[in-house]
């Protein structure tokens, strides 16, 4: 019995130990749970709390960063336009520069363009001249391979170099003189003059076609095949001249004749091909010239007859001037007496200013003394200080 009630006590107590246990458990849980639910609470108050003063921080410095970003804009904006004002002052010289750098492009450009259609013009015109120049080129070439025309050619060379000179044409020269022999008329282009009644016989005519014909070659093999064709004719020329023997025809000619050929570059090409043209026309009594060879000769012979001409008009020199010496003195004479007719004439001026000055004067000033008033007052008269200058000049010789 007292085992059971100590069972049932047990239980009881046992019981009991459960039922505040599962209690303080079920308090304990409650309070965790109450302490999580406040927690959570408490969070979410903190968090709303601190949105809200985020968000009013956000918008106080967002306020306040508006007021300072429109302060600073305002400045920066003053400021900008200070520099763009001054910048503008800086840049407006530029401006005008460049304004007047595009005028004068432009009137360049336009210039351009017209020196342009001009130059195309002139270009024009150029090929135009050339084109009339070659086909007068060839007209010339045609023509000088005529005999006549090319003999014609060197006699007016000769003719103008002549006048260059002042070889007075039919004066100092003669063109085409003729004179028979027993071989028949010996027929030069031209005898110069010489001083002391001699003559100088010049012959100009030159074969000109293998030197034609060469200029023409379409390769440099035929060209100087032409060019040696060329040097052979002037050789042959020189001895056919030479067979003439003008200076027996001549009597007052000197003892060798002169071969003009009319163009250097014709000598010139000759003496490429057979230098020894000149030393063996030389031996037959043949002197070659060109135009600037025989214009130095003739512009000697021109100073040999200015020579002459001075020395036969001498005594004539002379002549005059003793006829002008004496007209001379004769002037200086006749000035010589007009200067002292005019010291004479200064000194009776003279004289009767002194006798004016002594005897009329004081005279006349008696009566302004007696109060006569004259209209205008006496001038006063001054010698005359400067004489005539008299010339030394002799008599002339009787």
């Amino acid at each position: 019995m007292s085992w059971v009630l100590l069972f049932i006590f047990g239980a009881v107590i046992l019981a009991a130990g459960f039922a505040i246990g599962y209690a303080l458990a079920t308090l304990r849980l409650a309070r965790y749970k109450a302490m999580a639910d406040a927690s959570a609470e408490l969070e979410k108050n903190f968090r709303l709390l601190a949105g809200e003063a985020l968000q009013k921080n956000n918008q106080a410095f967002l306020d306040l960063a508006n007021q300072n970003l429109s302060r600073y804009q305002a400045e920066a904006k003053g400021e900008l336009e200070k520099k763009q004002q001054s910048f503008a002052e800086l840049v407006k010289p530029i401006g005008e520069a460049l304004k007047k750098t595009e005028e004068q492009i432009r009137e360049i450009e336009k210039e351009r363009k017209e020196s342009f259609g001009s130059i195309v013009s002139h270009l024009k015109h150029m090929a135009d001249g050339q084109q009339q120049l070659e086909t007068e080129t060839r007209n010339l070439v045609n023509a000088l391979r005529r005999p006549e025309v090319r003999g014609r050619w060197g006699e007016m060379t000769l003719k103008r170099l002549a006048e260059l000179a002042g070889m007075v044409d039919r004066c100092d020269f003669f063109e085409q003189v003729h004179t028979g022999t027993d071989d028949g008329a010996m027929r030069p282009d031209m005898v110069v003059r010489l001083p002391d009644n001699r003559e100088l016989v010049v012959d100009a005519k030159t074969s000109l076609d293998s030197y034609i014909a060469a200029i023409e070659a379409p390769d440099a093999q035929a060209r100087d095949a032409h060019l040696a064709s060329h040097a052979r004719k002037v050789r042959e020329r020189i001895k056919e001249l030479a067979g003439k023997r003008y200076w027996d025809q001549f009597k007052t000619s000197p003892d060798f004749v002169i071969l003009f050929i009319p163009g250097d570059q014709f000598l010139s090409a000759a003496l490429d091909r057979e230098p020894g043209l000149i030393e063996e026309a030389l031996r037959q009594k043949v002197m070659l010239a060109t135009p600037t060879s025989f214009v130095a000769l003739l512009k000697a012979v021109a100073y040999g007859w200015r020579q002459v001409a001075l020395a036969e008009n001498a005594e004539r020199i002379r002549e005059h001037a003793e006829t002008l010496h004496q007209r001379i003195a004769t002037f200086a004479e006749h000035m010589q007496k007009v200067g002292g007719a005019l010291e004479n004439s200064v000194q009776h001026f003279n004289n009767a200013v002194g006798s004016l000055e002594r005897q009329v004067l004081p005279a006349a000033r008696r009566f302004t003394e007696l109060g006569v008033q004259s209209k205008k007052d006496m001038p006063d008269l001054e010698p005359i200080e400067t004489a005539a200058r008299l010339t030394d000049a002799k008599k002339p010789d009787a």
